[in-house]
């Protein structure tokens, strides 16, 4: 009997994500595709929630409770293939055209985010913190995990395993959600302006209302493991431009059309 309720519970579950997948949307840039992930609102505790490495762990305290709305976000990080249909020029130090776009700062993302709107008719952005984290965290399939889907092996490029370069986008696990590379392979640019964490319940969250910084999050190849947490956060000012730093796409749920 319980092993029958453990298959009804394994066929539930691969159900509710057939469905979320069935939700994705799929998009066109001069002829260059990429995949956005639905991710259902919900609720979550965002930042870190261990008593240890009080020092360690500063910039991801106080953990919080945080309410999302539904959006979607990037399967995969943007793709040299897809910066360039976009911008015309690829600025990556690591060519290839299926692995992630780096050596753009924050304010060369606004440009391309700019000029991709215009192609798609959509209002693409970037992700908030909270989204980012939520998105990383498998989202309303969370299962617990420090780094986004597993094991940095599986699911992850950094410092030890990486051999010091970029990868293709999809070449290791995704996580809970379908989506790719949210520990290492590049570090993303967020929209928000770095702030320290307050502890108290958040809804929608759009971070500091202005700054020197903004976040960058979930490491990157040159990163160790520990730079790669879902909950790690990092920060660079707007204009900084460094092989290790990409993004990934955003869009608020109202921008889709029905």
């Amino acid at each position: 009997m319980y092993g029958r309720k453990l298959i009804i519970f394994a066929i539930a579950a691969m159900a509710m994500m057939d469905v979320a997948v069935s939700q994705n949307q799929t998009y066109s840039a001069n002829g260059v595709e990429f995949v956005m992930v639905k991710v259902e609102g919900g609720n979550f505790t965002m930042g870190n929630k261990s008593r240890r490495g009080k020092e360690k762990y500063k910039k991801e305290r106080p953990s919080h409770n945080v309410t999302l709305s539904s959006y979607y976000i990037g399967q995969t990080e943007v793709t040299q293939e897809l910066w360039a249909a976009v911008m015309g020029t690829n600025p990556a130090n690591f060519a290839g055209g299926s692995r992630p776009v780096e050596q753009v700062s924050w304010n060369d993302v606004q440009l391309f985010i700019q000029k991709l709107n215009r192609l798609t008719g959509m209002n693409f952005r970037l992700p908030t913190e909270a989204e980012w984290e939520f998105a990383a965290q498998g989202g309303n399939y969370c299962k617990g995990y420090k780094y986004s889907g597993g094991s940095m092996d599986d699911v992850g490029w950094c410092a030890e395993n990486s051999g010091m370069e970029t990868h293709d986008v999809k070449s290791l696990e995704a996580n809970e959600l379908g989506i790719y590379d949210m520990s290492g392979n590049v570090a993303e640019w967020c929209n928000d302006w770095k702030g320290p964490y307050d502890g108290s319940i958040k809804h929608n969250p759009q971070g500091a209302a202005f700054g020197t910084y903004r976040v960058l999050r979930g490491g990157s190849w040159v990163d160790n493991a520990f730079q790669c947490r879902i909950t790690a956060r990092d920060s660079a000012k707007p204009e900084y431009v460094n092989k290790s730093n990409g993004f990934r796409l955003a869009l608020s749920c109202d921008r889709v059309a029905k």
